[in-house]
């Protein structure tokens, strides 16, 4: 007989290997042939080997309702996949006459302005001042059921383009997953999960680069405590300095605006194709720019240098995708900070370091 440890390396054997996300190819558009049967049988193979298995019934309830949660959430989203959205994160507790509450107004509003979607948990608080500036048109939630804060706020509530999910994890992965940027005002445990969940991906590598902006009232200071911890990490050695280019605070919230929307000046998107990097932009940049850029970032490379390239023949499963210029590098994935800097420079057209005086703790 094959014991329970023999059957669990075999069923390991057959698991496909774990590529970094932008690995993955987007799903092809609605007038394209479908290509993911493959992907359907592995689901269904899957869910056989739990009955194989025996597992116990509250094992398959959360797997049941994850997978039911997250296809619905998939269906809703997926009809927006082209449009710009940032998630907004902050406490549900913050009243209407609070300056924070007043602030979130003001970034959402701008926001809709440039057309971007403002995404938030759909409750009240910083959540439905997002939406209140954005307006419904731009607003888009994922309210999660709890005893205690399960209404979504006026704004949002009804809508179609609301998502009302039970567990956190399947939320969070839909905020993560489909924002093209971050925004996170004063709030408490829920949005300090979410702000380092986001800064941690984003420094392994796990999802793509995107603008992080933790914003405070005009004047506030509640950030400032945040700022001191991670001062504190990077003396400790816990993370790098060039971390600290992930993500900026400030009270401004014209200088959070511009910090999304300069992000994509240049930079559209990124993808992996096999063992390199390929960044989507809009310009390629000049020869001598180019030069300036592998002589600043050369650290960044396993080997050869960062070139100007055509769309990758991989790459046509995105033909909306297929005229932009690219820049290809064999990147080492583990310098995210400085991969930011990369695409900082490539926006600004310059070589562009973000620093900040990092204050000494006794």
């Amino acid at each position: 007989m094959t014991s329970h440890d023999e059957q669990g390396r075999t069923d390991q054997a057959n698991v496909p290997p774990i590529h970094a996300e932008s690995e993955v190819p987007r799903e092809l558009s609605a007038g394209d042939d479908w290509q993911s049967d493959d992907l359907i049988d592995q689901i269904k193979e899957y869910a056989d080997k739990l009955a194989k298995d025996k597992a116990s019934r509250g094992d398959l309830k959360i797997l049941s309702r994850s997978l039911r949660e997250l296809r619905y959430a998939f269906k809703v989203f997926s009809q927006y996949r082209n449009q710009r959205k940032v998630s907004v994160f902050g406490s549900a507790r913050t009243l209407p006459e609070a300056a924070a509450y007043e602030q979130a107004i003001r970034f959402g509003r701008a926001m809709a302005k440039e057309d971007w979607f403002v995404v938030t948990g759909a409750a009240m608080g910083i959540m439905e001042a997002g939406h209140r500036g954005a307006g419904r048109d731009h607003s888009m939630g994922v309210n999660i059921m709890l005893p205690f804060e399960q209404d979504a706020n006026p704004v949002i509530a009804g809508d179609p383009k609301l998502v009302h999910m039970k567990y956190f994890f399947t939320r969070k992965l839909m905020f993560v997953k489909e924002c093209d940027a971050v925004c996170l005002l004063p709030g408490g445990f829920g949005t300090l999960d979410e702000g380092l969940e986001v800064l941690t991906l984003l420094q392994t590598g796990k999802r793509d680069l995107c603008p992080v902006v933790f914003l405070d009232a005009e004047g506030g200071d509640f950030w400032e405590p945040f700022q001191a911890l991670v001062d504190h990490l990077l003396q400790r050695g816990m993370i790098s300095h060039e971390d600290l280019a992930l993500y900026l605070v400030t009270d401004d919230m014209q200088e959070a605006v511009d910090e999304i929307m300069q992000f994509y000046h240049n930079y559209h998107s990124m993808r992996y194709v096999r063992d390199r990097l390929v960044l989507r932009i809009q310009r390629s940049p000049s020869d001598a720019f180019l030069q300036k850029l592998n002589a600043e970032f050369g650290d960044l490379l396993v080997d050869g240098e960062i070139e100007t390239s055509a769309a990758l023949d991989d790459e046509h499963d995105q033909p909306e995708l297929l005229e932009m210029p690219r820049l290809v590098l064999h990147f080492n994935r583990r310098n995210l900070g400085r991969l930011r800097q990369l695409v900082d420079s490539l926006n600004h057209g310059s070589i562009k370091l973000r620093t900040r005086p990092v204050k000494t703790t006794s």
